[in-house]
């Protein structure tokens, strides 16, 4: 079947554009002398404003500033519910900050959405950017090349708001060029929600026109967070792997959840409701596109990995599933340490400007901040953002194999303790005393996890009693239920804490103590590799062409192409890869990769939305919430339990929770507006 998607071709850009970059440590950090806003607000006419270049790429700027920090996935500053509101995290701290938990515990509703109220926020943005395309002309100093920079950056901020409406809310409002007037009578203002597919196309459109003239990459180490044609493209993969899916894409679940769901004014229902595998196609071809991307004739994304050392674990001898697996990454795993492979990309080891993984990221203030709600009592923090036992055991062993199918050379065991010290890695060591479900574990493990017996060298301070500390989890220790500032919340109640984003000089408390920088990755490589191995799984045994920048692009399930991409994450992490007799299911390799992803992006904002685009939410959600016994003494202590909460009964499994509410003051000026369903 041939079939053409869309194509990509040069055009004389006249309209939109939009280029986000949170000012905190984003796009508009290197130039704090172009944000007027406070000038534009107070002083500036807009006359005044689109006479000058100079001023309509402030005004410009000033819009992305208005962007939350991608990286405010917990508390104060949380733009959507992010892993608390999922299996893959817990905690006891107060709803009123950590309000993803307050979202799975039913408290948000139309009229108290709290920090997820940022609705009227991105139409502030999509607004000003209209007015840029309205008024571009007005200016008279630019170049060309100027001109189709602004032009190509304000389509992509725009694009971007409504990526995170829809995102978030479901079906928006598109305003395309429309400027609305101010000061009309109610009728005037009043819309119809577009269509789910009319927004996707919508969005993916303009992220594919502001992609035409965005830089390959960024012009400086200044301008690292600004959008480039990569973080355009790859958001454009993002958006289409979602399309496809079961919840949009008329799968069971969209019949399920949205059968009933039609827009009042025509009786349309908002998401469709007969399957289009033709958009798995489109999605691999998305991904496969920045797969493809070149700067100077080399790969312009790749894989984050550091080269193995004298320290770095020995690859596993017992494994013969992979033949290749001792060769050089990314054919296989033996040149490289997997553990700061991956570590060292989210503690700020890395540099962010020179990792080839990061397609598109930011220095996160409000990640570096919150990792004091993971660091040990014992050096200054509340160590209560905990890790759920099930993600602990879908950490696979370092031979590859689960914890159910361990080996005999790297058993899986749930009884008894390590009787020595071990150096895993470099800055990691094992200690003497953990329990043995914590030995034999895969890199990713190590580098994401904090258990109790967990060794945090806290390198930063010359306190030496505030460094190079064993933390316990036990209801007695400094760390513990019972120990915490008020017995309540500051203490890991399953057991675990994320450790993912701490590096090991990292301090809290003790003389001379600091803390890394936080990048946060926006999108990366990993994603993009993983969605294309998704994209190809699910189109059964259909062939699909597509046009892609004018070359005509087959696309089918094949299984060669779903290795190669799949087994460049499991070798990174140290693992064995896959090979084709273990990929001929589609459905067993689709819960492969549902399981890698779940692992791989840890509390990087893509669970939530993951568990809901497959149709996964209510079965993922209805386990019930599990770690180890943080009411015991050691003795008691290594046991599968339901913490001692009110909250793990009291979290809400509804359809409704698969978008937030649209706030009750906007249905109210739109009467035409249909609210999410059950809401």
């Amino acid at each position: 079947m041939n079939v053409k998607i869309y194509t990509i071709k040069k055009a004389i850009v006249t309209k939109l554009a939009c280029a986000i970059m949170l000012v905190t440590g984003g796009l508009c950090s290197c130039d704090d002398y172009l944000d007027i806003s406070g000038y534009i607000n107070d002083d500036l006419e807009l006359d005044s404003i689109f006479a000058s270049k100079r001023y309509i790429e402030a005004f410009m700027w000033s819009a992305a500033s208005k962007f939350p920090d991608e990286g405010a996935i917990y508390g104060n500053g949380a733009y959507t519910p992010g892993p608390m509101a999922t299996d893959e995290s817990f905690c006891l701290y107060n709803t009123g900050e950590f309000q993803g938990m307050r979202f799975v515990l039913g408290e948000l509703n139309s009229t108290s959405l709290g920090n997820f109220n940022n609705w009227g926020t991105m139409y502030r943005i999509i607004r000003q950017c209209n007015t840029i395309f309205a008024r571009i002309d007005e200016a008279s100093d630019w170049t060309a090349v100027e001109r189709l920079n602004i032009i190509a950056n304000t389509r992509f901020i725009r694009a971007y708001a409504y990526y995170n409406l829809v995102m978030n809310f479901g079906p928006v409002v598109l305003l395309g060029e429309e400027m609305p007037n101010n000061n009309e009578d109610i009728t005037y203002y009043d819309r119809t929600r577009d269509l789910y597919d009319d927004c996707i196309e919508y969005i993916c459109t303009e992220f594919e026109e502001a992609a035409l003239y965005l830089p390959e990459k960024e012009r400086s180490v200044l301008e690292y967070s600004r959008p480039t044609r990569g973080a355009a493209l790859a958001l454009v993969a993002r958006v289409r792997l979602m399309h496809a899916s079961e919840l949009y894409n008329g799968g069971s679940a969209a019949r399920m959840y949205f059968g009933s769901w039609k827009r009042k004014t025509d009786g349309q229902n908002y998401i469709q409701q007969t399957p289009d595998p033709r958009r798995w196609a489109v999605a691999a071809a998305a991904a496969k596109r920045v797969m493809d991307l070149k700067v100077d004739g080399l790969p312009q994304y790749q894989l984050h990995t550091v080269e193995k050392n004298k320290d770095t674990r020995p690859l596993p001898t017992n494994v013969t599933s992979d033949p290749n697996y001792h060769e050089a990454f990314p054919v296989g795993a033996g040149d490289i340490d997997p553990f700061h492979s991956y570590a060292d990309m989210f503690n700020g080891e890395t540099v962010m400007n020179v990792n080839k993984e990061f397609i598109w990221a930011r220095t996160s203030s409000s990640m570096y901040d919150y990792q004091k709600h993971s660091f040990p009592v014992a050096n200054g923090g509340w160590n209560g953002i905990c890790v759920t036992q099930k993600i602990i055991d879908a950490y696979d062993m370092i031979d590859g194999r689960s914890i159910s199918n361990s080996s005999v050379e790297y058993p899986y065991d749930e009884t008894g303790f390590t009787t020595t010290q071990t150096l895993l890695y470099t800055d990691y060591r094992l200690n003497a005393g953990v329990y043995n479900m914590y030995v034999n574990r895969e890199a990713r493990f190590y580098a994401s996890i904090g258990f109790s017996e967990c060794f945090w060298p806290m390198g930063s301070t010359t306190d030496n009693s505030q460094k190079n500390l064993t933390i316990t989890y036990y209801s007695d220790s400094p760390n513990g239920k019972y120990s915490s500032s008020d017995g309540t919340r500051d203490y890991p109640a399953t057991g675990y804490v994320i450790k993912k984003w701490i590096h090991p000089s990292d301090a809290w408390a003790g003389e001379a103590n600091r803390r890394l920088s936080k990048p946060f990755p926006i999108i990366r490589y990993a994603e993009i590799l993983l969605s294309y191995a998704e994209a190809l799984n699910e189109l059964g045994g259909e062939s699909y062409t597509i046009d892609v920048n004018g070359e005509m692009q087959t696309f089918t399930r094949d299984v060669e192409q779903i290795k190669n991409a799949i087994n460049q994450i499991r070798h990174r992490g140290g693992l064995p890869g896959y090979q084709n007799v273990d990929l001929a299911n589609a459905g067993e390799t689709l819960n492969k990769i549902k399981k890698e992803r779940m692992v791989e992006f840890l509390h990087e904002n893509r669970r939530y939305f993951d568990v809901r685009r497959w149709g996964d939410y209510e079965s993922s959600e209805s386990e019930p919430i599990r770690g180890m016994n943080a009411s015991a003494t050691r003795d008691g202590y290594y046991q599968r339990v339901v913490p001692e909460s009110n909250r793990i009964a009291n979290r809400v499994i509804h359809r409704k929770l698969l978008f937030l509410p649209i706030p009750e003051v906007e249905m109210r000026r739109l009467p035409s507006f249909d609210q999410n369903p059950g809401w």
